[in-house]
């Protein structure tokens, strides 16, 4: 189990044998790989700057899709799907919105190959026009949109996509940032600004809820700046999260529009004066970047860590025997642990075990699925089938703590144990990021609070910096050239203060989130 605020201090100074090598301190970027492959989650793919992701960490992203979905669809959105080709006619129409995507942009412009005569392919069939492959979905959403709507009666439309996207990132991590990624964007219109923004700020909501709750990832909401928003957008607001190397994580967008898109994409309506105006449209996203927040949230050195409400199972049964008598008495009882939680919640979530009895020690099971961040083993060897009862071991607590548990008793052990295990981490995450938020007013002591005293081997620093800024542009890249460091957002809840601005001393009237991000 790790400690919040001393994983990187002295008691790893101890050298404790782990399972995943390097530790966080010892090399947080290559920790965060080895975590993945232990977990068995993703791999590179031979396609540059793509993930193969496996079962177990589609199955995360199954299990985000499933309650998000929920979510929307109580919200009164229903999916739809459009093309992944958009024509770049399209992009055109919107300067900004192409002018911030266009060096991501992937673009087909052949439809067919041809034989070379040499044993080999060659690209034929050049296309009139090129078409992008879907980095984002505004400007073809708004074709089909700008038939859909006619009227205000048709108001408000609430769409949301499942999909894919390509960015051509030149630089890529597993989840984080990779050439294809999988998301979901929401698209909706509206009559009048105030609904478009009422709807903005409420998916924004949602995805807080939803960090909170399903993945234990206490976040602060905000606007951000002009610099940092999403191109095309009026407004941009965010939820940012901390990792355990003290840097932020953008972990989901939503954008107010304006009438930007509405215009470029020609969706008007006649409303209810008769007179026809321009829509107001939003749309907002998260994607696959969330199973590396929950990687870097709360995984430790002996690997993945998994609030129950979000993992693909609960509970590993790992029989322990040395023949086959005692085998098929371990068995035995496995399976009434199995039977016992079928079709069995916790809260709102089915609970899913997963019985495994492969041809390995007992060790090495109990290893595997703590590496996969499984929140419960249950092991049962003959003592145990002897004492009706199961040794019970929590994932957030050290590998050799194990609990004695009477089969009577399981049931509700589970319950208690899946519950509790939820809210520590969400405590122990924002435990986390409040030691390591601070308030600068000094230059000075900023600058030193962003620098860390290896240069060529960084270890980790700095953390979240709330500090005033005057609202020039070039205060703010001034400080992200110098520092690598970014205004995370405009946090809602920030109090109106006088004060100067931490980069040229102009007046400020607010603190801002600073951070090194991802």
């Amino acid at each position: 189990m790790w400690t919040i605020g001393n994983f990187h201090g002295d008691q790893m100074s101890k050298q404790k044998k782990t399972a995943i090598e390097p530790t966080r301190e010892q090399n947080y970027a290559e920790w965060y790989q080895q975590v993945i492959k232990a977990a068995d989650l993703a791999e590179n793919s031979d396609v540059r700057g793509c993930m193969v992701i496996k079962p177990w960490g589609y199955a995360i992203w199954e299990n985000i899709q499933r309650v998000l979905d929920g979510m929307f669809r109580e919200t009164g959105h229903r999916n739809a799907y459009f093309p992944i080709f958009i024509p770049k006619s399209y992009f055109e129409k919107e300067a900004e919105h192409v002018e911030g995507f266009a060096k991501e942009c992937a673009v087909v412009t052949h439809s067919r190959l041809e034989d070379d005569g040499n044993g080999g392919l060659k690209v034929a069939g050049e296309l009139t026009e090129p078409y992008i492959v879907r980095p984002t979905s505004e400007t073809i959403i708004g074709a089909s949109f700008a038939k859909w709507v006619n009227s205000y009666r048709d108001l408000p439309l609430l769409i949301n996509q499942w999909a894919n996207i390509v960015r051509w990132e030149m630089r890529t991590r597993l989840f984080l940032r990779t050439a294809e990624f999988l998301w979901q964007e929401g698209h909706t219109v509206h009559e009048s600004s105030e609904d478009a923004m009422l709807e903005t700020r409420k998916m924004l909501d949602v995805y807080a809820r939803f960090a909170s709750e399903y993945l234990a990832i206490p976040v602060i909401t905000g606007e951000k700046t002009e610099s940092e928003k999403f191109p095309g957008a009026v407004n941009t607001y965010c939820i940012e999260a901390m990792m355990q190397d003290k840097k932020a994580l953008q972990s989901g967008t939503s954008h107010f529009l304006g009438q930007n898109f509405a215009m470029a994409s020609g969706i008007k309506f006649q409303g209810r004066n008769g007179e026809i105006d321009y829509a107001w449209t939003t749309s907002w996203g998260v994607s696959t970047r969330l199973i590396g927040a929950l990687i870097m949230a709360h995984s430790d050195d002996n690997g993945l860590c998994l609030p129950p409400k979000i993992a693909p199972a609960h509970i590993a049964i790992v029989p322990i025997y040395r023949d086959e008598e005692e085998k098929q008495q371990v068995l035995t009882m496995c399976h009434e642990v199995e039977n016992m939680f079928h079709r069995q919640n916790f809260e709102d979530i089915r609970i899913y075990t997963e019985l495994d009895d492969r041809d390995l020690t007992g060790s090495e099971r109990n290893w595997y699925w703590i590496k996969k961040g499984i929140p419960l083993r249950v092991e049962i060897g003959p003592r145990d089938v002897a004492s009706g009862s199961v040794m019970l071991a929590r994932r957030d607590q050290e590998p050799r703590d194990k609990q004695s548990v009477p089969m009577a008793d399981l049931h509700q052990a589970v319950i208690n144990a899946l519950t509790d295990m939820q809210e520590g981490y969400y405590q122990r995450a924002l435990q986390f990021r409040l030691e390591n938020t601070i308030n600068i007013d000094d230059p000075k002591e900023f600058y030193a609070y962003f620098t860390p005293l290896n240069q060529n081997q960084p270890e980790i620093h700095g953390g979240f910096a709330n500090a005033h800024w005057c609202g020039d542009a070039a205060c703010e890249e001034k400080i992200k050239n110098d520092l690598k460091v970014t205004i995370r957002c405009i946090p809602f809840d920030a109090h109106p203060e006088e004060g100067a601005c931490v980069c040229c001393g102009k007046a400020s009237s607010r603190r801002v989130i600073f951070a090194k991000s991802y």
